[in-house]
């Protein structure tokens, strides 16, 4: 079957599909009631406080923004780099780049307290603030991937797609940067303060996007029994893998520019070797099982029919080793001591100069999966009511010597 001839079709499987979303129901239900009770009592009932300002829900709002940049990368790859073979997958893409935007912030507004006052955020701005500029990156992204989606799905706007594709493309790497340089523009903050993790962000979200794609494709699959080829498959984990080398790259880049600099050695240390949890999550949780393990998985010689077992195993990886860097560079980043007067040791009734400790709280944690489970439910309802998804994504099918140009 041609490229030209591909069908589109709503997922068929009611029942695992309605089943999965009341799960998902079940999740946000909580989340929204964590919010509440967080609201009614204030944040004090959190495990954050005046030094530990961005608590775990921020770790799920950043890690799902970042991987909605990524996620993109489908769509991307089709339009702008003009690869057939993916453009049967690219309205899944946008879908899924929209879904885990949406989850993100909506976790990041009820996290901040006062979601009321998000009017007051679109309307006044110090541009002087990273944090303003994203407003408008945020917005922008829901605006160019929206219409992008909808040039793709429309066939008499499809030769738009690609200009808007292009557009997509640039709008998302700028949005990424933004978002790392929430970050690196904070230097306050020892663990920040550089201009490595602009970068560092897009490949975290190249890597993340595309395992979290993986992870949605399969799962679209295999709920409604469509058949899903090796050749893309295999596309898709030589991408991965890449995107996981370049982030593994750019962190040991990161972190080796910071001990260049003696003033940085004391947060180094305390990340690479003295940090307790942080440190365990750093080696353990982001190098080990996030890219050390998904680069063995993806590049080590396998038989074929462990091949595909292989892939989402690492995609698996990557997500959970993508929620272990980003507890370390946020809430390790906030527990080492701000260094108030450079070349003094600092101590004070209010612990200043001390190393601080963070638990969070089952309403943080509500919070977090309540928008995960957003994100997986807009994906697998617009699935379910709308023609996203090729009823058949086999090799014959999608193969690029009679897929159609862009």
């Amino acid at each position: 079957m041609a490229a030209t001839n591909i069908v589109y079709r709503e997922i068929a499987n009611k029942r695992a599909t309605w089943a999965l979303l009341a799960l998902c129901g079940l999740f946000i239900v909580a989340g929204a009631g964590a919010h509440l009770t967080m609201e009614h009592y204030g944040h004090v009932i959190t495990g954050m406080d005046n030094r530990i300002v961005w608590g775990l829900p921020h770790v799920f709002a950043v890690f799902l923004i970042v991987a909605a940049s990524g996620a993109l990368n489908v769509a991307s790859t089709a339009s702008v780099f003009g690869k057939s073979i993916y453009k049967p997958l690219a309205p899944l893409s946008a879908l899924l780049a929209l879904a885990l935007l949406a989850g993100g912030l909506t976790v990041l507004m009820l996290d901040l307290g006062r979601p009321d006052r998000i009017i007051v955020a679109a309307t006044t701005y110090n541009f002087k603030s990273v944090f303003a500029w994203n407003v408008f990156l945020y917005t922008g992204f829901f605006t160019i991937v929206g219409a992008y989606l909808w040039m793709m799905m429309e066939r008499r706007m499809n030769a738009y797609a690609k200009h808007l594709g292009a557009a997509a493309f640039i709008w998302r790497l700028v949005l990424t940067t933004g978002t790392g340089s929430i970050f690196g523009f904070l230097v306050a903050r020892q663990a920040y303060q550089s201009a490595v993790l602009a970068p560092t962000f897009i490949a975290f979200s190249l890597s993340y996007g595309t395992a979290i794609y993986l992870l949605v494709l399969a799962g679209a699959c295999a709920i409604d029994d469509r058949p899903l080829g090796d050749a893309i498959v295999r596309r898709l984990k030589n991408l991965l893998a890449t995107f996981v080398a370049a982030s593994l790259y750019l962190v040991a880049v990161l972190h080796l520019t910071n001990l260049y600099f003696t003033r940085n050695h004391g947060i180094e240390n305390f990340i690479l070797m003295d940090g307790g949890i942080f440190t365990g999550l750093f080696w353990i949780g982001q190098v080990g099982i996030g890219s050390v393990l998904p680069l063995v998985l993806l590049l080590a010689p396998a038989k074929a029919n462990l091949v595909r077992n292989r892939v989402l195993t690492a995609s698996a990886a990557v997500v959970i080793g993508g929620f272990c860097q980003m507890y370390v560079t946020i809430i390790g980043g906030q527990a080492w001591p701000l260094n108030l007067f450079p070349g003094y040791k600092v101590s004070s009734s209010f612990f200043d100069g001390e190393v601080h400790n963070y638990a969070p709280s089952i309403w943080e944690i509500m919070l977090g999966l309540g928008g995960v489970a957003l994100a997986i439910a807009i994906v697998f309802l617009a699935l379910r009511l709308l023609r996203f998804l090729p009823e058949r994504l086999d090799d014959a099918t999608l193969d690029p010597s009679h897929a159609h140009a862009d």
